[in-house]
């Protein structure tokens, strides 16, 4: 429920863009991103290019269309390439969702799973790359010519 409280905690007044990351955020993530990186990296800088990744993921636009005070598309491109080829972004998101769930007071990871009658039937023919070919073939319509069968054996 939203209270006044809530409303500022989770306010971004004071942030460029509502996608950046405040300080509380920054210090949650920064540990999971400079432990992948080389010494010499600046922690700022990574924050900017992690700031303009979300920006890229919140808004949904082109990599070309980055606003001019990010730093350049193709240094944020290669970033975000490289932490989803090393896992650093698969990472990053578990060791928070454990964290989330730490704090509410459940296990770290999920102990129960529901699974519904549509999950089985997919699972039965082979999952969701062959329910496909696990359908019946559409049938061909005799009136998908215009070309009457008359006129063709003449």
């Amino acid at each position: 429920m939203w209270t006044v409280e809530n409303r500022g905690r989770y306010a971004r007044t004071g942030l460029r863009y509502p996608s950046d990351l405040t300080d509380a955020e920054w210090d949650l993530v920064e540990p999971h991103l400079l432990s992948t990186t080389k010494a010499g990296t600046d922690p700022e800088r990574l924050r900017e290019i992690l700031n303009a990744v979300l920006y890229v993921l919140s808004t949904g636009c082109q990599w070309r269309a980055l606003p001019k005070d990010l730093p350049p598309r193709s240094t944020v491109h290669g970033w975000f390439v490289r932490w989803h080829c090393d896992g650093v972004l698969d990472r990053l998101h578990f060791a928070l969702y454990r964290q989330v769930r730490e704090l509410e007071g459940r296990h770290a990871s999920p102990t129960t799973a529901i699974v519904d009658s549509q999950s089985v039937k997919s699972a039965e023919k082979g999952g969701g790359a062959s329910t496909q070919s696990a359908t019946t073939r559409p049938r061909r319509s005799r009136a998908r010519s215009a070309t009457s069968s008359l006129t063709r054996s003449a």
